[in-house]
């Protein structure tokens, strides 16, 4: 059961990026097709960068009780593909929310909760996080 370890901290890993990214709608949720790409082409330069540094005998697997020991090659574990996703995944999540939070109108943050109008003279209640438009619909 230990062999599962690390395998299933990524998998975990990937689903608590998922939901942080439901929440924000920061990539899948926003643009599956766009997010696929990235991570998926980000995933396949950083397999093939791992497959040149094992054919140069520059990368290879330890042994380790959390890794399942299950390889895909010689010397690339199953999970490596698994933590590639989960590094892409991770920095898209990073960069689309980090731009979000700087395209915030601070304006906005600086009005009382509940007593900010939108445009029209309705209150809103979105917050500004979900609302790339800085809070206002």
């Amino acid at each position: 059961m230990m062999g599962l370890a690390y395998l299933g901290g990524l998998l975990l890993s990937i689903g608590a990026m998922a939901l942080i990214d439901a929440r924000w709608r920061l990539a899948f949720w926003n643009s599956p097709g766009a997010s696929a790409a990235a991570v998926g082409a980000g995933t396949a330069l950083l397999l093939l960068w791992d497959l040149v540094g094992i054919g140069f005998g520059v990368f290879f697997r330890g042994d380790s009780p959390w890794a399942t020991g299950l390889v895909l090659a010689p010397e690339l574990p199953v999970e490596e593909p698994v933590f590639l996703v989960f590094l892409c995944y991770l920095s898209l999540v990073a960069v689309l929310g980090i731009e979000r939070m700087l395209r915030r109108d601070p304006a906005s943050d600086a009005e009382p909760s509940g007593s900010a109008s939108a445009p029209g003279g309705s209150a809103s209640s979105t917050d500004a996080a979900s609302n790339p438009g800085g809070g206002h619909p």
